[in-house]
């Protein structure tokens, strides 16, 4: 059986474009400082940001918001790795919230 986007395999439908790697940005806050303070930033300065650390993080493609989720420190051979466990998907038809 066949649909618009090609022939069936393994019940999903056969789109070239399923292999192509996406970038998706990570955003874990905001900040904004006056320019003044910015150049007066030194090693080992912090910039504060708009979230706390135990707030989600938005995941973006290109400027879409696309899902939110909570960062974590993964385990075993990838320990000290950062990832994201999703906690809400974007409705990409009508977007997020």
């Amino acid at each position: 059986m066949a649909d618009q986007d090609g022939p069936m395999r393994d019940g999903e439908p056969s789109n070239p474009f399923v292999s192509v790697p996406i970038e998706i940005v990570v955003a874990v806050g905001k900040a904004r400082p006056l320019i003044r303070d910015l150049i007066n930033l030194g090693e080992n300065a912090i910039l504060k940001l708009d979230k706390r650390v135990e707030d989600p993080v938005d995941l973006y493609v290109g400027d879409r918001l696309v899902a939110r989720g909570q960062l974590e420190e993964l385990d075993g051979d990838q320990q000290g790795q950062l990832g994201v466990r999703l906690t809400e998907i974007a409705d990409l038809k009508n977007g997020l919230g």
